[in-house]
């Protein structure tokens, strides 16, 4: 008996020694944690609850020439309530009220608002959403609401502040426009991205329950700052009237894709940039920027540099004889024909040029540089074809035009690239071409902005560049304007032709390179000689004798049995861009003389003057009288008028009849 009550014992002291132990393990790292390692986890226990939320600035602002909003930064906002943080009491007495104005804002009825704020608080609810994606407006009103307008603490109110960016005008000229996001670095947004960004506001927030976190303040520790705005040269009555113009026309004829751009001629400012893809339900939306991107072989409207080379190296001139013959000649076993059947046989160069004879210009280019074609190459250089303009917005398109140099240099290099193939070159770079023969040959650089502002305030502007002073002489100059002017009135372009305004251009048909390949028959399909897909396109000015824009127009794969020709197909899309500009731009300020002409005139208004002081030497009646009617009529006497209200004359300070002094007040009190 006594061994076993000395063993209980035993087992009692050596467990009481274990929890002592422990105990005091648990003391010693109880005073650890405290006194050496409390910095440590108190700071570990803050991250985990509070967190610094970052506050996004707004970009800034991309506007029109005239000052329209292009793309903007909008705010919204999603609103919440931590129903915990608002007194009973201060509950109960404006629930009603509070969800009266949530269903006048927000469209529920006003009953399920009591309902769901209620059940909220019951629910002890911290974080009750109350509505997602509201204008700063409505969040401003919002706040004001009963119990909200106790803040964050005393009534609940969670304002989460987030931007979206928005294009007022929709989708027009978006792609050059342009965005900064997941979509990549596209367009004037894309380009001056870190310009625009602004600088980050900051926020705390902690965490609350089911992993929900709200602000801790009413403010921002740190306010965020907007970013600077561009301008841009896009005006935007133009950018409409180009944008429906392009549109309509790749509707109609179903094609793949085009662009339309207009520029100043100048300044070289862009006025309007379209861009427009097909999609596959047949809709078109802004797909790709092929204005500035897509490198392509530009047919007929490539031939203006080749007329405009040989009149300028006096290899010809505009009368100089060319024989067509019947429309079809073979270079080196490659065949060049005219869309005209049997030819044109011998006309004039300047003839060659407005009927868009293929034959005669590849027989001017042939017969003058075959043996030099390092001049003719010259030329092009000069004309801007050899290099990229060199844009600020990502993604233009290379030229691609072959030298002597070059590996793939053959014998009919030179002669396929007088009409425009076998060489590639952007519309943008045939604008620029086309725009520097407007502008008495100088060559400025296609330009999208106009300034940057900072605050408001004008930080930088960006002029005109000019990128070649002179591309031609003024005599071949004004020789090729007028004979594209008559490409219009008496060439390709005849079904364009207006009275009522002059143009001059080129137009364009180039069929489409397809790879080749093989048939289920082993036959070979493909090539230049495929009769499937074409490139129409129109590149031209206007007015043509004082030109103010310059225009290009390229269509890609039009429905072929609809039209194909670059008359048919891009021609009307320049008519219409310069008729609507034509018709719509307003016409310089006449001055106005107000003097007076005629001595009988001059002396009826006299008489009345004397006519209507002596009548009304008195105070007349203006009761029943309209005020705006009243107050004219009687400062016409010298009087001075007081009117208050609106509406008609109810009653007047000077009665009638009582004499009148020039200066005296008359209060007229209206309805």
């Amino acid at each position: 008996m006594a061994t076993d009550k000395k063993s209980i014992l035993t087992k009692f002291y050596i467990v009481a020694a274990f929890m002592t132990f422990f105990l005091l393990l648990i003391v010693f790292r109880v005073f650890t944690i405290q006194h050496k390692e409390g910095d440590k986890y108190r700071k570990l226990s803050t991250e985990l609850t509070i967190k610094q939320d970052t506050i996004y600035a707004n970009k800034g602002n991309v506007y029109a020439a005239d000052g329209n909003l292009l793309a903007t930064s909008m705010s919204k906002f999603t609103i919440r309530m931590d129903v915990v943080a608002v007194d009973n009491a201060v509950f109960e007495k404006n629930i009603a009220q509070l969800s009266k104005e949530l269903s006048n804002m927000l469209g529920n009825s006003v009953s399920y608002y009591q309902t769901k704020l209620r059940t909220a608080k019951k629910r002890k609810n911290r974080y009750l959403l109350i509505a997602r994606n509201i204008g700063y407006t409505d969040y401003l009103k919002m706040r004001q609401f009963p119990i909200f307008n106790r803040g964050v603490y005393k009534g609940g109110f969670i304002a989460e502040h987030k931007t979206v960016r928005a294009h007022p005008i929709g989708k027009i000229a978006e792609r050059t426009i342009g965005y900064d996001d997941f979509r990549g670095e596209a367009g004037i947004e894309g380009a001056f991205a870190d310009y625009m960004q602004g600088e980050n506001g900051l926020r705390w927030k902690q965490k609350i329950a089911k992993n929900q976190w709200k602000p801790i303040n009413d403010v921002n520790e740190k306010e965020p700052v907007d970013g600077h705005d561009i301008i841009t040269t896009i005006d935007v009555n133009i950018q409409d009237i180009t944008h429906h113009a392009l549109l309509d026309k790749l509707a109609y004829f179903e094609a793949d894709h085009g662009c339309a751009v207009v520029m100043e001629t100048a300044t070289g400012e862009i006025k309007a940039i379209s861009n427009l893809g097909r999609t596959s339900r047949g809709t078109y939306y802004e797909k790709r920027n092929y204005a500035v991107w897509e490198s392509h072989e530009p047919g007929s409207t490539f031939k203006l540099a080749s007329l405009m080379a040989a009149l300028d190296d006096r290899k010809i001139d505009t009368s100089t004889v060319v024989d067509t013959e019947k429309g079809r000649i073979f270079i080196h076993g490659s065949k060049v024909e005219d869309s005209h059947r049997g030819g044109y046989g011998k006309i004039s160069a300047a003839r060659v040029f407005e009927v868009s004879s293929n034959v005669g210009i590849v027989k001017i280019i042939k017969k003058h540089y075959d043996h030099q074609p390092e001049k003719f190459i010259d030329k092009l250089e000069k004309y801007g074809f050899t290099k990229p303009i060199g844009f600020q917005i990502k993604g233009e398109g290379s030229p691609m035009v072959p030298t002597p140099k070059d590996k793939g240099w053959n014998k009919i290099s030179l002669e396929w690239m007088s009409w425009g193939y076998g060489v590639s070159v952007t519309p943008m770079q045939t604008l620029m071409f086309y725009n520097a023969v407007a502008n008495n040959g100088v060559m400025v650089k296609p330009r999208f902005i106009k300034e940057l502002r900072k605050e408001n305030k004008t930080e930088k502007v960006f002029e005109t560049e000019v990128l070649n002073s002179k591309i031609a002489s003024d005599a071949t100059l004004k020789k090729v304007r007028k004979i594209m002017e008559n490409v219009v009135v008496k060439g390709t372009a005849t079904n364009i032709y207006s009275s009522n305004f002059s143009m001059a251009g080129k137009t364009g048909t180039a069929k489409k390179y397809i790879p080749r390949t093989k048939d289920k028959n082993g036959k070979w399909q493909g090539g230049y000689y495929s009769t499937k897909r074409y490139v129409a396109s129109f590149a031209g000015f206007f007015p043509a004798d004082n030109p103010k824009y310059s225009c290009v127009v390229v269509i890609h794969d039009p429905k072929k049995e609809k039209g194909y020709y670059g008359a048919t197909v891009a021609g009307p899309v320049f008519k219409e861009i310069a008729q609507k500009i034509y018709t719509t731009m307003p016409e310089d300020n006449q001055s106005v003389n107000d003097d007076v002409l005629f001595a009988a005139i001059e002396n009826d208004y006299k008489s009345y003057n004397v006519k209507v002081n002596k009548e009304y030497a008195e105070m007349p009646n203006v009761i029943g009288m309209s005020g705006m009617d009243a107050l004219s009529f009687l400062e016409n006497l010298g009087l001075k008028v007081v009117c208050k209200g609106v509406g008609n004359v109810q009653a007047q300070s000077l009665k009638k009849g009582e004499k009148l002094k020039k200066g005296a007040t008359v209060i007229l009190k209206l309805s």
